[in-house]
């Protein structure tokens, strides 16, 4: 039979990813009606079988739709880690828990932009002041389960004119040019009295002295005004702290209420810490913390008092787990704990210093006598990477991970790092996009292992039972009952259990899980191959092939497995998808792959309370739909090419 002249469209898949989406176009429908024409008075084109599946399934919009989601979810989880450099499956950071899915953390009020008087922050929101007193706050503003915003401010703060501000994590203090105090957000660990008739009996809380609930206080004297968690003090010139808040919060709180003579004070993440007159040392009321110092960042750490010599400490910028001191003699050094891969500070020349420095979570931005600005300090979200167009500042700010610098007419010229999370954060502060990319890279992985080792075990089984039948026929079956009659889930829980009391590493464990998945699930495609060779076996091509003498083992791989090959293909499609969902709810109930390495199924399993699926959407809604929409495409796929393979089928239905 010869091929009639071939007057089709080139392939191209531009045209059929347009006709897969949208349909087809008048002239696309001109071109099938003719060659329905020319069918119908020249002679059938000769395809291969392939080809002729290829082009059925391309008349399936909704499947080719489903294929591309797959391609696209393959490629997000195995390329997109690739890109984050700075991924950490244990990443913890206790400012950062529960925040709502955003890019708004340097969305800077635009009344604010020009006109910056200061900004401050400590968690996942910011609050600034302009030159006129008025205050502004962006971020994530909203607090936990209490659904508090802290973006509404009081009308009575809006209607007086504010000379500074300062942000805790949950709460925001601002004190007015003339000494009035407000405090909102969060109250109900001390933050501030807000029923100041209510009774004041708890003896884990420091409450809010009566002269800045009642009174005034003159701003000028004001030394420092700093937030931390869940607490909140001023230090005033002469030395008088006001300190108020959530005792439970720092281990040392209880040292400073009756501390006298200090000259700077701040909040770590841990402690809260002073600079006495002396300005020899860092005052903790705890003997031991904060005792050495270092130069520089990458740099040994050796005994402050030693490293001090003659030179005393001017004042300290306070970050989330160390100090950096600015010393008498002009020059910085760090105490503290430090992390890894950290950016050091630059060495200045001789006739440059820092005139001021602001801190971060875990990085500090300076500004030097010239105007040149410098971050340095952990770099995660690259809040430690200064731009250039940042020099010429006269100001410089920093929020947990962001930083802001502004010139001398208040103008915000420069801001960089963490933008926001675009699918928000878990429990223990990590992103989540980067752990659903990861996590998918995991829950695919082993389930496409697992449909390997179960693909060869029912491949073999199936052949060497379908063709020789008999005996061997019996006894292999016989054996794949025994499998197919073990349940499956409560079988895999007891050996998940039991691995659980082993001292196996996560990588064994993980190896482990996806051969219990392959050895598992083999049965079904073992019969589903011994009833197409059982079939194939009887066909003029195996007569032929033992007539010349072939073996049997390559008359069963060779000859006839190739021939039930598409029904292989559609099993193979369908049970991975069945092993994702198996491995996601082993590690749902907590019997698969532990925190912190993630996977689609611990994700959910670390959002299955009341507490965070009423609350907190975000941590189970993407990762489900991630799961959800590659399963059911995968599914849609396989159910497809059970259609186009199978010769029985009418396509057009």
């Amino acid at each position: 039979m010869s091929e009639k002249k071939n007057n089709r469209t080139p392939f191209h898949p531009l045209n059929w990813l347009k006709r897969a989406f949208f349909g087809g176009s008048k002239e696309f429908a001109d071109q099938m009606e003719n060659r329905k024409k020319d069918d119908v008075n020249d002679v059938e084109e000769i395809v291969t079988p392939a080809k002729q599946a290829f082009r059925n399934f391309m008349e399936h919009k909704l499947a080719v739709a489903a294929m591309c989601v797959v391609i696209a979810m393959f490629l997000f989880v195995f390329i997109a880690p690739l890109f984050m450099t700075n991924y950490k499956d244990a990443y913890t950071e206790v400012t950062q828990k529960n925040v709502r899915p955003g890019l708004d953390m340097m969305s800077v009020p635009a009344e604010l932009k020009n006109n910056v008087r200061m900004i401050d922050s400590y968690g996942s929101f910011s609050v600034g002041v302009n030159n006129d007193g008025k205050v502004f706050v962006w971020g994530d503003s909203v607090i936990g389960t209490t659904k508090i915003d802290v973006a509404d401010i009081p009308e009575e703060v809006l209607n007086d004119k504010i000379a500074m501000v300062a942000a805790g994590i949950d709460h925001v203090v601002a004190i007015s040019e003339a000494g009035k105090v407000y405090c909102w957000g969060n109250y109900k660990l001390g933050q501030y009295i807000k029923d100041p008739d209510a009774p004041r009996d708890n003896p884990n809380i420091a409450y809010m002295p009566d002269e800045l609930l009642n009174g005034t206080i003159d701003v000028s004297q004001i030394k420092k005004l700093a937030c931390g968690y869940q607490c909140s003090a001023i230090l005033m010139q002469d030395g008088t702290l006001y300190l108020w808040g959530n005792k439970n919060t720092y281990a040392n709180f209880n040292n400073f209420l009756s501390v006298s003579g200090l000259t700077d004070i701040g909040f770590t993440i841990n402690y809260i810490v002073g600079l006495q007159e002396d300005a020899k040392s860092v005052y903790t009321g705890t003997r031991g913390l904060f005792g050495e110092a270092r130069a520089n960042l990458d740099q040994k750490a050796e005994k402050l008092s030693s490293f001090l010599g003659k030179r005393t400490i001017e004042s300290f910028t306070v970050a989330g787990v160390n100090l950096c001191l600015q010393l008498s003699d002009g020059s910085i050094c760090f105490v503290g704990d430090f992390r890894s891969n950290l950016v050091p500070a630059p060495v200045l020349p001789e006739d440059e210093y820092f005139v001021s420095i602001a801190a971060g979570t875990y990085h500090y931005t300076g500004l030097t006598n010239k105007g040149n600005v410098y971050s340095f300090g952990e770099n995660t979200f690259n809040q430690s990477t200064a731009p250039k167009k940042a020099n010429g500042a006269s100001q410089v700010y920093s929020g947990a991970f962001q930083n802001y610098a502004v010139d001398d007419s208040g103008k915000l010229i420069a801001k960089w790092g963490l933008k926001g999370y675009l699918f928000g954060t878990d429990s223990y502060g990590a992103d989540i996009f980067q752990r659903i990319a990861n996590g998918g890279r995991m829950t695919m992985t082993i389930g496409a292992v697992a449909v390997i080792i179960s693909s060869i075990i029912g491949i073999i089984i199936g052949c060497i039972s379908g063709y020789f039948g008999g005996k061997v026929d019996m006894f292999l079956m016989r054996v794949t009952e025994i499998f197919a009659a073990i349940p499956f889930l409560p079988f895999a829980l007891i050996l998940s259990s039991l691995m659980s009391q082993m001292t196996l590493s996560e990588n064994m464990r993980i190896f482990i899980i996806m051969v219990i998945l392959g050895v598992l699930s083999w049965t079904g495609l073992a019969r589903l191959v011994r009833g197409q060779v059982l079939v194939a076996r009887e066909n003029e091509y195996v007569l032929s092939a033992k007539a010349m003498g072939v073996s049997a083992a390559r008359i069963a791989f060779k000859h006839i497995l190739p021939n039930v090959i598409s029904v292989i293909l559609v099993t193979l499609t369908l049970d991975f998808a069945t092993c994702m969902l198996t491995e996601s709810s082993l590690s749902y109930l907590g019997f698969g792959v532990n925190y912190p390495r993630p996977t689609w199924g611990n994700m959910l399993e670390g959002a299955n309370n009341s507490t965070v699926i009423k609350n907190y959407w975000w941590q189970w809604v993407f990762t489900s739909g991630f799961l959800a929409v590659t399963t059911i495409c995968i599914n849609i796929v396989g159910d497809t090419l059970r259609d186009v393979l199978d010769p029985k089928s009418n396509i057009d239905k």
